[in-house]
């Protein structure tokens, strides 16, 4: 790798890190090596690309835009390395965003026979359940339940379509009562997860459709809290079946008006922005999660769509 390549691998390291150390630490290098290295770039370009304070490091105006300019390059050059090897063999490491509760739940379990088959690649998992920039975070691949914005510019496939369900404890029910209808729930504690659309709940039985408004006695921002708060026993939750496959399993959460359904939700894979090269590994590990959810999946099997970079 010339002395030019390997430089600027280092910026682009210590650039989505933020942070000399942790650069290092992933490319093999000595914190003094990443941060020498770095500084003959900038003095070979004239400018400086990082700006150095005792809170920490941050791109400059300069470094901002340089980076934009280098990584498509970066990952130009890693696909063609791997198509020229002609091995099937994915190296280097792959940076996916991920909610807790799906990631937990639902990926972390399915990673160890794609990494036995990919021994050299290393993952990041970001595992947030806020949405973050996949640009300036450096994501190859977001992993996401719900629905997308419909004026973006990233590229999105939809793996899989999970069920949603209205759940709760056996003892909230003990003690509330089982509703009988949709229109019963406006009489119940309700947990409302962190969806937009969780205090409007659309039900539909054969041909018959019906809305409830509800009010929320629990408000959470993760998934994974809402059904905690249902096995507590606070309230009636809607998620998706894989958010509470476990707890409907032991019996610590019942299905509430089985006999009507709601709209289920969406699992998308969403990558960058045309303007940023597509990772191999990325393509790679989507289409390994779309044949392991391939017995969830609503048909068409993918859809893609151009998207804007929002957050993932």
């Amino acid at each position: 790798m010339s002395d030019r390549l390997t430089a600027l691998r280092v910026f682009e390291r210590v650039a989505r890190r933020g942070s000399f150390s942790a650069a290092a630490r992933e490319l093999g290098l000595s914190q003094p090596s990443a941060s020498r290295i770095v500084a003959e770039l900038e003095r070979g370009l004239g400018s400086n690309l990082l700006v150095r304070s005792t809170r920490g490091l941050r791109l400059s105006e300069a470094g901002s835009d340089y980076l934009a300019r280098i990584e498509p390059i970066l990952l130009a050059l890693d696909e063609a390395d791997h198509a020229a090897s002609g091995t099937g063999e994915l190296r280097g490491r792959l940076r996916v965003a991920l909610s807790s509760s799906f990631g937990v739940r639902e990926v972390i379990p399915r990673l160890p026979v794609f990494l036995a088959a990919h021994p050299a690649l290393r993952i990041d998992l970001l595992v947030s359940d806020t949405r973050q920039d996949l640009v300036a975070e450096g994501v190859n691949v977001a992993l996401r339940l719900g629905g997308l914005p419909a004026d973006s510019s990233l590229l999105a496939r939809r793996i899989a379509q999970a069920p949603r369900v209205l759940v709760a404890s056996p003892g909230y029910l003990a003690r509330a009562g089982t509703p009988g209808s949709p229109d019963d729930l406006v009489d119940h504690d309700v947990v409302v997860g962190p969806a937009a659309s969780g205090r409007e709940l659309r039900f539909r039985r054969g041909n018959r459709t019906r809305a409830v408004r509800v009010e929320a006695r629990m408000t959470v921002g993760a998934n994974e809290a809402a059904t905690a708060a249902a096995v507590a026993g606070l309230g009636l939750t809607v998620n998706s079946s894989w958010g509470c496959r476990a707890e409907l399993e032991s019996g610590a959460l019942v299905a509430v008006l089985p006999e009507w359904t709601l709209p289920p939700v969406d699992f998308h894979a969403v990558f960058p922005p045309r303007r940023v090269a597509v990772l191999p590994a990325a393509r790679k590990f989507v289409d390994y999660l779309a044949e392991s959810f391939r017995d969830h999946l609503v048909p068409p099997a993918a859809v893609a769509r151009r998207r804007k970079p929002v957050g993932t």
